[in-house]
C-alpha cells in the first residue's frame, strides 16, 4: 500500500475517522469541567516537588478529559475480545496509577514498579507481544520467551518517557500526536486496521488537549495523561508494526520516538555523571536548554515539535521507500532515503549544537571564576541546575 493509499484508508475508514472526530469533540468538553474539578480534589501544580518552568498553580489532571476522550472511542470502534480489551483496561490503570501520583505524589520508583506490573495485563494476559524481530540483512527471527519481557520494557518504557518529556506546555501532548498520527499511517499501511483507529483515536485526543494546552497553558495533563499515552503508545506500536514483519517494523517505532527516547538517554546519563539518582529532577531537559538560551516556551515547543516531525516522518519515508524492496536494492529509493537521512542528521546536529553550547552562558549566569579547572567548573553548573535555579 503506498502512502497516499494509506492516507485515504484512513479517512475512508469510518471507525478511524469517527474515533479521530469523537475523541476530539469529548477532550474538548470534559477539559474546562476537569479544569474546574482540579482545585477541589488537590489536582492543581502549585507545590516545590520538582523543578518547573511555571510561576503560577495550574490545574494539572487533563490526563482525564485525555484518556476518557481514548477509552470511550474505543469502546465504540475497535472490538474488544482479544488483545484491545488488554489495552483498554491497562491504559485505564496507567491514568489511575498517573492520578495516583498528581494527587498524593508516589515516588519514581513505585510509578515505574507500577507500570511494570500494569504492562504484564496486555503482555501475559492477552498476548501484546512481538515475538519476532526482523534485521536489515539479516532476516527474520523467533525470539521465543525473551519477546515478554522485552515487551514489558518497552511499554513501562515509554510510559515513563512521555512522562519525564511533560514538563513544559504543549510538548508532550504535540509530540504524542505527532507520533499517533506516524503510527496510525504505518500500521494502516500494514493492514492492521485496529491499531490504526486506535492511533488515530489518540492523535484526536492529544491534538484536541493542545487547545487548552499551549503557552500559556490553562490546564495539564499530568501524570495521569503521560503515562496512559505512553502505555497506549507503546501497545499500538506493538500491535500496528512490531507483529510485522517487514524489517522496517523494529526501526519505525525507534524513529518515531527518537526525541523522548534521545531527551531521556542524555538526562540519566548527565546523572549518573555526576553520581545523582537517575530518576532525580533537574533543569537539563532537551527544553530546559532551549530555553536557558534565550527561547520562549512556544518557539521551544515549536522546534522540538519540527524536530519530532522530521523524524517521524523518516520513519514513513523508510515504509513506503524502501531501499531494498522486494529484497533487492534500489538505487532511486537508497539515494532518496540517504537525502533525507542527511537532512534529519544535520537537524539533530544544529540541534545538539545548540544545546551544547549552553556551557558558557551557564557560567557567565551564575559567575564562576574561569580559573578553575573545566571538570570542577561544570560540575558546579550541575549542582546550580539541580538545585532547580535557573
Amino acid at each position: 500500500m503506498s502512502f497516499p493509499d494509506s492516507l485515504r484508508a484512513l479517512v475512508e475508514d469510518s471507525s478511524a475517522l469517527w474515533g479521530f472526530l469523537l475523541a476530539v469533540g469529548i477532550v474538548l468538553v470534559l477539559t474546562p469541567l476537569v479544569s474546574a474539578l482540579a482545585p477541589r480534589i488537590g489536582g492543581v501544580d502549585d507545590k516545590t516537588d520538582r523543578p518547573r518552568v511555571h510561576k503560577r498553580p495550574v490545574p494539572r489532571i487533563g490526563g482525564l478529559a485525555i484518556v476518557v476522550g481514548i477509552l470511550v472511542p474505543m469502546a465504540i470502534f475497535i472490538d474488544l475480545d482479544g488483545a484491545y480489551l488488554g489495552i483498554l483496561v491497562g491504559t485505564f490503570l496507567a491514568a489511575l496509577l498517573g492520578l495516583a501520583d498528581d494527587l498524593w505524589g508516589l515516588r519514581p520508583v513505585t510509578k515505574l514498579g507500577g507500570m511494570v506490573l500494569i504492562a504484564l495485563i496486555p503482555v501475559v494476559g492477552y498476548d501484546v507481544v512481538f515475538h519476532h524481530l526482523t534485521l536489515p540483512l539479516i532476516g527474520n527471527h523467533d525470539i521465543g520467551w525473551v519477546a515478554y519481557p522485552i515487551t514489558v520494557i518497552w511499554i513501562a518504557g515509554l510510559a515513563n518517557l512521555v512522562n519525564l518529556i511533560d514538563g513544559m506546555d504543549a510538548l508532550a501532548a504535540g509530540i504524542v500526536s505527532i507520533a499517533a498520527f506516524a503510527f496510525a499511517v504505518l500500521a494502516i499501511s500494514f493492514g492492521r486496521a485496529d491499531a490504526a483507529v486506535l492511533a488515530a483515536i489518540v492523535c484526536g485526543s492529544t491534538l484536541a488537549f493542545l487547545r487548552s494546552n499551549y503557552h500559556p497553558a490553562k490546564i495539564f495533563m499530568g501524570d495521569s495523561g503521560a503515562l496512559a499515552l505512553g502505555f497506549v503508545l507503546a501497545t499500538v506500536a506493538v500491535q500496528g508494526v512490531l507483529k510485522t514483519a517487514a524489517t522496517i517494523a523494529v526501526v519505525a517505532p525507534l524513529l518515531v520516538m527518537a526525541i523522548p527516547i534521545l531527551d531521556t538517554s542524555f538526562v540519566v546519563l548527565k546523572r549518573l555523571k555526576y553520581k545523582r539518582p537517575p530518576w532525580g529532577a533537574d533543569h537539563n531537559h532537551f527544553y530546559h536548554r532551549f530555553m536557558r538560551i534565550g527561547y520562549s516556551q512556544r518557539r521551544t515547543a515549536a522546534y522540538l515539535h519540527v524536530w519530532a516531525a522530521l523524524v517521524a516522518g523518516y520513519a514513513i519515508l523508510l515504509r513506503f521507500v524502501p531501499p531494498r524492496p522486494f529484497g533487492h536494492w534500489d538505487l532511486g529509493n537508497t539515494l532518496i532515503d540517504v537525502a533525507y537521512g542527511l537532512v534529519v542528521v544535520a537537524a539533530s546536529v544544529w540541534m545538539v549544537y545548540s544545546l551544547e553550547i549552553l556551557k558558557s552562558r551557564h557560567l557567565r549566569a551564575i559567575r564562576l571564576k574561569t580559573r578553575e579547572p573545566e571538570e570542577d567548573r561544570e560540575e558546579a553548573v550541575e549542582q546550580v541546575l539541580s538545585a532547580g535555579r535557573r
